[in-house]
């Protein structure tokens, strides 16, 4: 006779289950790059965030999102009003501010996919980088330019060569590297750095480079755009 409540509740387990979901259904891509005058700007993937905070609905935590290795994101929403921002001391570059300071916040309607690429100033950009391949030398020359000047300005830490069998590349992912330190570089805007690739086994005949700057007290480093070199 016990027995008898215990299924009279599991009799009763299914009605409860069957309330309709009423959350939207994620369906709206919003995509796009995070650019300095319509300048790629390379960083190390899956490091520095972004943060949307979606108005009403009493929602008040933050739908998260990192860049790509050459500065693109992609996230999928609900339609509906949106905050966005990159947290502050997050990223090689300057995001818009208010007037204390702190990073601020931009407001997206989101009706529809879409793109919106984001404008930031980067402390510095490595330009023309060329390589060039003699047996397993591998030889980068290149140009470091400061974008950021005056009070907000920052100096370069050190400059590095990365190169990966992959197409992750950055100081997590490479299978080999070369550095110069801030102390090595006379002139900027003719910078070389040289590496010797490894055998990669299963045996391949190219390998993925970047450049990447290391800037005196900023966490996150700026990279060049990734390239395939033959070798």
């Amino acid at each position: 006779m016990k027995l008898k409540p215990i299924y009279m509740l599991l009799l009763l387990l299914p009605v409860f289950s069957c309330k309709k979901d009423n959350y939207k259904e994620l369906s709206t891509t919003l995509k796009g790059k995070i650019l300095y005058n319509n300048e790629e700007i390379g960083l190390e993937y899956d490091r520095v965030p972004l943060e949307f905070y979606q108005l009403g609905f009493g929602k008040k935590g933050a739908m998260t999102a990192s860049f790509a290795q050459d500065g693109s994101y992609s996230v999928l929403f609900s339609d509906g009003d949106y905050k966005l921002i990159i947290p502050n001391g997050q990223g090689p570059f300057k995001w818009h501010q208010n007037t204390a300071g702190v990073n601020d916040t931009l407001a997206i309607a989101v009706k529809g996919s879409q793109t919106l690429d984001l404008q930031a100033i980067p402390y510095y950009l490595v330009r023309n980088a060329v390589y060039k391949a003699s047996g397993t030398e591998l030889t980068a020359t290149f140009r470091v330019d400061q974008i950021i000047t005056g009070s907000m300005a920052k100096n370069i830490e050190r400059v590095n060569l990365y190169v990966n069998k992959t197409q992750f590349v950055s100081g997590s992912d490479n299978i080999v590297s070369s550095e110069l330190s801030a102390g090595a570089i006379t002139d900027p805007a003719a910078l070389t750095l040289k590496v010797n690739v490894p055998a990669i086994v299963p045996a391949q005949n190219y390998v993925f480079a970047r450049i990447g700057v290391k800037i005196v007290g900023v966490e996150d480093m700026i990279f060049s755009p990734l390239q395939k070199i033959q070798l």
